[in-house]
């Protein structure tokens, strides 16, 4: 027997009164908005995405702006928001969105363009387009295990999970207003039904969970124990010019970070590097290469990365197009650069091979 389904109609209700205003909410249901948001959100609280998408609105404010820019003006918007193949896959969807004058209104037919998963087709589907579709993300999984006590372990247990969601549009009150519904899910999990200490008695849905009965909502849902993440290390070069610039170069289109800018450096391999070894990728071999004290740290998905920093300054004279790659104030680079490789410039400034922002450069 399939367990009862909690009454949209409270949610809604709940909803209508307790809302969270979300900036891509309003004024307009707007898919490029839309999904540009949810894109920025994989990974990434709202508290941080809120500024940086409005920041990229003004500079690319529709979907046929973004796909007209060059990569290069893509990733440096991007830069610090982390998981740059994101970044990647944004600006190849853009391109197929406007090369077909607009986004689809299916799920099938969101889920064929670039870097459209399962979660964010359905999303779009139902919140641009008020397809009764449930999107199944971390607030949603953690509503649903509760709700219905599943005590299957992540993510096993997804498949269930997202079955048991469905079944929700199948209410008149929820396929009425699909995208109302789906956003009413993500509130109810960002704001009451909690990871930690969810606040059961605010619940609209409270008298149906049957975690709550159960006296195991606070525990789901279950996941199997995380592996513990691999060290990789790598060697980097910090080479300044005779003004104080500091070279970065393009990394790789393809790979971690791919396409964006960054300090010169070695692979990052498991074990570490010696140092005739790692000065054969610096970026102008024969110079007083000298190690910076210290390491920056960076974790990754899937690893943890340590990284060292070997510092050098052109000789007088030399010119820094000599070297190829890009010249850059170290206060400006700050803001083109991934998270990862602004811990190199923190470093550099800790060693005062370079200035502080609030030095000036």
């Amino acid at each position: 027997m399939l367990p009862p389904v909690p009454p949209a109609s409270a949610l809604l209700h709940w909803y209508d009164r307790h809302r969270r205003a979300l900036p891509w909410r309003e004024p307009i249901r707007d898919p490029y908005r839309i999904w540009l948001s949810e894109v920025m959100l994989q990974q990434t609280t709202v508290a941080a995405v809120a500024p940086r998408w409005r920041r990229f609105l003004d500079r690319f404010p529709s979907v046929q702006a973004l796909a007209a820019a060059p990569w290069e003006d893509v990733a440096a918007e991007w830069a610090g928001l982390g998981y740059y193949a994101r970044a990647r896959n944004l600006h190849a969807c853009a391109r197929a969105v406007a090369a077909r004058n607009g986004f689809p209104d299916t799920v099938s037919e969101l889920r064929a363009l670039p870097g459209i998963g399962a979660y964010t087709a359905a999303a779009v589907a139902a919140i641009a387009f008020d397809r009764p579709v449930v999107p199944l993300d971390g607030n949603v999984e953690r509503v649903t295990s509760r709700i219905h006590a599943v005590e299957e372990a992540l993510p096993g247990a997804r498949p269930r999970l997202a079955a048991l969601a469905q079944r929700w549009m199948e209410q008149p009150e929820a396929a009425g207003r699909p995208a109302d519904f789906v956003q009413a899910l993500f509130d109810l999990g960002a704001t009451v039904c909690t990871p930690r200490n969810p606040a059961c008695v605010l619940c609209p849905w409270q008298a149906g969970c049957a975690g709550r009965r159960a006296g195991i909502a606070g525990t789901l849902p279950r996941k199997l124990p995380k592996r513990e993440r691999p060290t990789r290390r790598g060697v980097h070069f910090l080479l300044r010019d005779g003004r104080g610039h500091v070279l970065l170069q393009r990394r790789p289109p393809k790979g971690l970070l791919g396409g964006m800018l960054g300090l010169p450096g070695t692979p990052w391999r498991a074990e570490g590097w010696d140092p005739a070894e790692a000065l054969a990728h610096a970026p102008r071999p024969g110079l007083d290469w000298h190690a910076l004290p210290g390491e920056a740290r960076h974790g990754f998905t899937h690893f943890e990365l340590r990284m060292t920093l070997l510092a050098a300054t052109l000789p007088p004279g030399e010119a820094a197009e000599s070297v190829n790659g890009e010249w850059w104030n170290p206060a400006d680079a700050a803001g083109v650069l991934p998270g990862v490789m602004q811990r190199l410039l923190a470093l550099a400034e800790a060693a005062g091979a370079v200035a502080s922002p609030a030095q000036g450069a």
